[in-house]
């Protein structure tokens, strides 16, 4: 049975095209946008929250990207997947992290960059930036000594990490202070997977 994902790349389910560009696997792409796209009868089917992205696969129904992601990774392209548990936690832990400290501030940033243009509060925006402070200097600090986060290749760790984070890039949010992190990110992004994911549209 073909696998669907739905979703497009100028959105938050960049994420799980790139993972699924990431295992190589035939897929169905069914371009599907975060407004009225996600709201209809048909779509409410496949994922009640009605946002994006989805994902079915056979008998199975996901939808938030990490789930998505992990589930993906770890049947379809094990490279990328821990081999132990203590790795794998690790993994889980990074996966959650990103969605917990860093989505929720960046978020801020995007809705008075894009959704708020005539009435931006730079506020909002700056207090949001003080308090990225933290969570970047974690994950600098992580990566002082390695290239990726589970060590020295990249994984479904750093897929999810650097997936979530795109927002900041697309808001041109200033690194200054981050090196190790710049680096990495430069390191992710560069991967084919993501260009191809890209292009979806």
């Amino acid at each position: 049975m073909t696998i669907r994902i739905y979703g497009v790349s100028g959105s938050r389910a960049i994420r799980s095209l790139w993972a699924i560009e990431e295992t190589g696997i035939d897929y169905t792409h069914v371009p599907t946008h975060f407004f009225s796209d996600s709201k209809t009868e048909e779509y409410l089917a496949v994922n009640p929250n009605g946002r994006i992205p989805a994902l079915v696969d056979g008998d199975l129904t996901l939808f938030e990207s990490m789930a998505i992601n992990l589930y993906l990774i770890r049947k379809y392209a094990p490279a990328l997947y821990p081999d132990n548990e203590a790795d794998e936690a690790v993994a889980i832990q990074w996966s959650v992290w990103a969605i917990s400290e860093i989505e929720p501030l960046q978020m801020q940033i995007v809705i008075q960059t894009f959704f708020n243009r005539d009435n931006i509060d730079q506020s909002i925006i700056d207090s949001a930036t003080e308090s990225l402070k933290r969570p970047l200097n974690v994950l600098n600090t992580t990566l002082a000594d390695r290239p990726y986060l589970l060590g020295d290749e990249f994984t479904v760790a750093d897929l999810n990490v650097a997936g979530v984070m795109q927002l900041m890039q697309m808001v041109k949010f200033d690194f200054t202070g981050y090196h190790n992190v710049v680096d990495w990110l430069e390191r992710c992004y560069s991967r084919e997977a993501l260009k191809r994911a890209q292009s979806l549209d």
